[in-house]
């Protein structure tokens, strides 16, 4: 049994009560947002039994998920594996720039190393739901190397299409999981136009963000645990002050938000936390709409070496604003070099290791804290989406080169 109960266009704003749904909108093309039956929610379910389950898993959220968990049985436990990534207190990080209840939020130690994991878990699962044997997608890199992995688990085939230039050791994980990987010889938003018309053709299901209305809710566990893992025994689930989230097609802070917004709706929190959206300088179609405040994107293509947000035009870039402005939080850009920085900084002061688009997170906190837009005694919880190992070659770049030597004498 689910609460799921349908699905609202984020564009035309039409309600689909059919709960099968699995996009776009049947009225106009646009993206869905899976609406839930939280009075049924508030009356029926403990939060406290939700924030005090031994399933650590996003699978304890199920009240507020569109799946029946019980179609993970008899599959790989790499889906149960998925949620339940560490909040970690930053104090060493904090102290660098006056912040004493900073936290970071490591979706890297997740089973393929990224945030991604979280959609795809979902994907999968409502596969398995439906009797979808073929996903295929559309990623930048750490989307379809989580689908390939969490496929695996169930074994459903997958067909993930990348762009240029997408790092090695994202390829060899798509590819190590048994994905039938595709290299479009163009952008990012190349390689979703082509998977949008093979999914078409050859009636494959489509995972790629803002296209599959299941991503969202997979991605806002994050919320969910954030504020699971905030809470005490009088208040079951707690909101931050605000959320710092790297942002390429906005489907991640999208979700996360409406992880809280989920919360607010049945009264486990009384009020939202500020979004802080950072992207890319070289990745300027989201930021640009923000600044003159609209929700069209123009296609611009993106040059940064932050793959994860890297993004030519946003396809989830709506509700990524919608997000930022009805929490009252703001855009922040972060350049390569800044992304760079920020990288070696949270590997040398709290032991993450994490890729230039996680890292633009870190970045933004800076910033918005330098500003005054969050306030150094403010509960600030950043939201880290990939691992290092991800791009090591920006890695390297961060972190210089190591000196050779042979002998004592030579030390």
């Amino acid at each position: 049994m689910t609460y799921h109960t349908g699905f609202t266009c984020v564009a035309c704003g039409a309600q689909h009560a059919d709960p099968s749904l699995a996009g776009p909108c049947p009225s106009c093309g646009g993206n869905l947002d899976a609406t839930y039956d939280y009075a049924r929610i508030t009356r029926e379910i403990d939060p406290r039994a939700i924030a005090g389950s031994a399933d650590r898993s996003i699978w304890r959220f199920g009240p507020f998920l569109p799946v029946n968990p019980a179609v993970l049985a008899g599959v790989g436990d790499g889906l149960r594996r998925v949620g339940d990534s560490p909040l970690l207190h930053a104090r060493r990080l904090g102290a660098r720039v006056g912040a004493t209840n900073l936290w970071l939020k490591d979706d890297s130690r997740l089973p393929s190393s990224s945030f991604k994991d979280r959609a795809s878990a979902m994907v999968v699962a409502r596969a398995l739901e439906t009797g979808r044997n073929v996903i295929a997608t559309a990623s930048s890199g750490n989307a379809a190397a989580a689908l390939a992995a969490m496929a695996a688990c169930a074994g459903v085939e997958t067909v993930i299409f990348v762009p240029r230039g997408t790092p090695e050791g994202k390829l060899a994980q798509m590819l190590v999981h048994g994905a039938r990987v595709y290299i479009v010889d163009g952008l990012y938003d190349d390689a979703v136009q082509l998977c949008d018309q093979a999914c078409r053709r050859f009636g494959w299901w489509n995972r790629s963000t803002g296209v599959n209305p299941y991503t969202r809710e997979g991605k806002k566990t994050a919320g969910l645990e954030i504020a699971a893992q905030l809470g005490d025994a009088t208040h079951p689930f707690r909101a931050p002050d605000a959320v710092v989230v790297p942002v390429g097609d906005g489907n991640i802070i999208s979700g996360v938000y409406k992880g809280f917004r989920d919360l607010l709706s049945v009264g486990w929190i009384p009020r939202l936390p500020r979004f802080y959206a950072v992207t890319a300088t070289l990745a300027p179609s989201l930021i640009r709409a923000w600044r003159a405040g609209i929700e069209t994107f123009d296609l611009v293509p993106a040059t940064t070496i932050a793959g994860g947000i890297s993004v030519d035009r946003p396809n989830d870039g709506a509700m990524a604003i919608r997000a930022v402005r009805e929490t009252g939080g703001d855009f922040i850009e972060a350049t390569d070099g800044e992304m760079l920085e920020a990288m070696g900084e949270l590997a040398r002061f709290e032991g993450v290791f994490a890729e230039p688009a996680s890292a633009a997170g870190w970045v933004g906190v800076k910033k918005a804290l330098a500003s005054g837009r969050i306030g150094g005694a403010e509960c600030v919880v950043q939201q880290l989406t990939g691992s290092g190992l991800k791009d090591t070659r920006s890695a390297l770049q961060a972190a210089g080169k190591p000196t050779v030597v042979k002998t004592l004498e030579e030390l």
